[in-house]
């Protein structure tokens, strides 16, 4: 198959300018669009899903409705950073936010719980997707001394909806129904793919692999050379089932113990060969930067979903003011990812990762001493400013440190392993926070948060003890002051 080379960063940028430079600013604001997009989306679902649950009777699929799109997300990344490898990131981006589209159209028209949860499934797919192909775009464009400012303004794209999200969504709601949360969303997606794809246009093309084969210089956890596409595509699925299965676990009399551990097991075995060699076992270096991403995602979602449903339900309030709690957590994250990007090597990557890590382990356990203990509702929202900020700090570094530790070659793939172990640890920790929530269910009204928080805080722990271990940066490939 022939070769072609991997397009050209703009050449008339200086070495100065920032990502606001007109060589840079469209596909800045694209970039930045899309992110806008799916923050709004998973902000507002969050706030409403309490509301969706009890109107639905879905309380037995509650869990599943936030872990099944982060699982079969993991099929939409593998499939999103293998198409980018070969073929450039312009078209699986474009493929991605369709079938995002798609999954909100069915959850927004949906009239049960088990469509809702399909609708989120066909979100996860492009969501998924959408993540990987935007490392991607920002891997062939950005010079590396830029990457950590385009992640600090991801996360700021983040503060409007922010702000507004929860509120609206709650309000949206409460005055015309839940559905149109979901059927608004997809009016945003029109102006983001306009003003996003003229951006991309000339991305595509592979930067350097031949058509349809494996990086050959990544070794996966397996050992040698990555699995195909066929092959990795089949084991993202398996993956993907795997949680779907453990989600469900719960409701098999008399087996459901040993079913959700052989589905947790599966799950990891399926991963396995998709991420660098020595992952699960917190090698040193960038495996160890790919298993804390995935740890701190686990702890921060698993917990942060049932936060608004903990304010409802045991605090009596309204969906618009429980989905408070998200956007304080949310406008924390942004800001601390603001202060990284300005901080610079001033502020070193590995030690980010260990105060972000260690504040995410803190507001769990204040989320779950509160539920114990009755206190005010507004300790546990407080509490959850600290965790936002935590993800703040160490996200863009985590994000920065696979970057810099990549090939060509393997920014594809080395992307969509941190987005795998991002989604998958998040996926696998709400399918146990649903059993959890589950089997406390008959017991004390606080018992099935108490569990729930109580299983994010031992995720916590695994986060902060892992995180001494992520990579050093060599110095040429440093954030600059």
């Amino acid at each position: 198959m022939p070769r072609t080379d991997p397009p050209a960063r703009p050449t008339s940028v200086p070495e100065s300018a920032g990502i606001f430079h007109r060589g840079y600013l469209l596909v800045t604001l694209g970039a930045c669009a899309l992110v806008f997009l799916a923050a709004f989306e998973s902000l507002a679902v969050t706030t409403i899903m309490p509301l969706v649950s009890r109107e639905l009777d879905g309380a037995s699929l509650y869990a599943l409705a936030f872990a099944g799109p982060l699982a079969t997300g993991v099929i939409g990344m593998v499939a999103a950073g293998s198409w980018s490898d070969r073929k450039g990131p312009v078209a699986p981006l474009l493929a991605a936010v369709g079938m995002f589209v798609v999954g909100l159209l069915i959850a927004g028209t949906a009239g049960t719980m088990p469509v809702l949860v399909s609708g989120r499934l066909v979100q996860g797919l492009g969501g998924g997707g959408l993540t990987v192909a935007l490392y991607v775009v920002i891997a062939r464009v950005y010079p590396p001394v830029l990457h950590p400012k385009i992640f600090a303004a991801f996360s700021a794209a983040w503060v409007i909806p922010s702000l507004v999200g929860p509120f609206a969504a709650g309000a949206v709601a409460q005055l015309a129904g839940w559905q149109w949360v979901f059927l608004g969303v997809v009016g945003l997606v029109v102006p983001a793919l306009l003003l996003t794809a003229p951006a991309l246009r000339g991305l595509n093309g592979s930067p350097g692999a031949a058509a349809g084969d494996p990086p050959a210089n990544v070794e996966t956890a397996a050992g040698g050379r990555a699995p195909g596409g066929l092959a990795k595509l089949a084991l993202a699925a398996l993956a993907a089932l795997a949680v779907l299965g453990l989600n469900l676990s719960a409701a098999v009399p008399g087996a459901g113990a040993v079913l959700a551990a052989a589905a947790v097991a599966v799950a990891l075995l399926a991963v396995r060969p998709l991420m660098p060699r020595g992952t699960l076992t917190a090698r040193r270096g960038l495996p160890s930067v790919i298993l804390t991403r995935g740890l701190a995602s686990a702890a921060f979602f698993g917990a942060e979903v049932y936060l608004p449903y903990l304010l409802v339900e045991r605090y009596a309030f309204a969906p618009t003011f429980a989905g408070l709690t998200l956007t304080g957590g949310a406008i924390a994250w942004a800001a601390a990812s603001a202060i990284q990007g300005r901080l610079g090597t001033r502020l070193e990557h590995r030690k980010a990762v260990r105060i972000g890590s260690a504040l995410v382990f803190g507001a769990v356990v204040l989320a779950f001493v509160t539920t114990v203990l009755a206190w005010p509702a507004a300790v546990a929202i407080a509490g959850w400013i600290f965790a936002g900020g935590g993800m703040g700090l160490m996200y863009p570094r985590l994000s920065v440190m696979t970057l810099a530790l990549s090939t060509k070659d393997t920014e594809g793939f080395n992307s969509s392993a941190m987005s795998i172990s991002d989604s998958l640890g998040g996926a696998l920790a709400l399918a146990g926070t649903g059993i959890v929530f589950a089997a406390f269910a008959t017991a004390t009204p606080t018992a099935s948060f108490a569990g729930v928080f109580a299983l994010t805080a031992v995720i916590g722990l695994a986060a902060v003890a892992v995180a001494p271990r992520v990579a050093v940066v060599p110095a040429a490939v440093r954030t600059p002051a």
